[in-house]
């Protein structure tokens, strides 16, 4: 079986756990690297995720396949300058957001572009926090699969599903508002939620108060303030208007308990226990 060569722009929780995903296939893969932090290209070699770094896009655009998992303006901008692409090769960008990105793409090589959103993550980033098991079970999101070329929409369900993956297919807009919802406000609202706590309380009483609840809401403020910027600003529209929908709850909640409307309140509260009947 012929050996693949998959380059892997953004070594980090991303790319280095789908590297070892896709070492624990039957596939046989030469993984190049690139990544403009040298200390994550040396540790990326040192825990055997790639087989060789490269700074060279002319290199990286000889593999057979390319996974973009950098933020997501860089992936705008690293498609800007993908032009020598054989008509075989797949690039599968793998960003929060989809929809600017489906419509940056140069249309010459709009072809060899598979866009794509894997349903998974942690708060952590960097090669040493790559999972070989990140991806397993999880839902991938493969948007405007239509505008791929035929080769490349059969390489990237071969792949997502080599390593487990669920597929879904949907519109980069239809994504990007949903996403907005069940992904981006949730991380405005731990960034909010860590600003609001650091600002009123000492941070003796935070580590002898915070439970559970309050780490696993929290966690995810842990996350790159970079990758989030950029995805903030992509999905600006939609984001806010996620913000101003939890806003009006939490309005809702707080004029309840200003009133004491108890009974309204529980009846509230028992509406949104609803969600776990659909995600359990």
């Amino acid at each position: 079986m012929k050996t693949k060569t998959i380059g892997i722009v953004g070594l980090g929780l991303m790319g280095g756990s789908l590297s070892l995903a896709l070492q624990h296939t039957a596939q046989d893969y030469y993984f190049i690297g690139l990544d403009h932090n040298e200390s994550h290209c040396d540790e990326a070699l040192q825990l055997n995720l790639v087989n060789e770094i490269t700074q060279d896009i002319d290199v990286l655009q000889k593999c057979d396949v390319i996974f973009l998992s950098i933020p997501v303006d860089g992936i705008i901008a690293i498609s800007q300058n993908l032009k020598n692409l054989d008509a075989s090769c797949t690039v599968i960008d793998l960003g929060s957001t989809k929809e600017i990105i489906s419509t940056s793409i140069p249309q010459n090589i709009r072809k060899n572009f598979v866009t794509a959103h894997p349903m998974t993550g942690t708060e952590k980033f960097g090669p040493s926090a790559a999972l070989d098991n990140l991806y397993t079970n999880k839902v991938v999101v493969l948007c405007d699969i239509e505008l791929s070329g035929k080769h490349q929409q059969d390489v990237a369900i071969q792949l997502f599903t080599d390593i487990g993956m669920q597929l879904v297919y949907m519109g980069a807009k239809e994504h990007d508002r949903h996403a907005a919802f069940i992904s981006h406000m949730p991380h405005a609202l731990s960034y909010a939620l860590a600003n609001s706590v650091m600002k009123q309380e000492d941070n003796e009483s935070i580590l002898t108060l915070a439970g559970g609840g309050f780490k696993d809401m929290s966690r995810i403020a842990k996350s790159s303030p970079k990758m989030w910027e950029d995805i903030f600003r992509q999905n600006k529209t939609n984001v806010l208007k996620s913000i101003h929908t939890l806003q009006s709850e939490l309005k809702r909640c707080e004029k309840m308990i200003e009133n004491e409307e108890w009974t309204e309140l529980n009846m509230w509260m028992d509406e949104a226990n609803t969600l776990h009947d659909i995600l359990d």
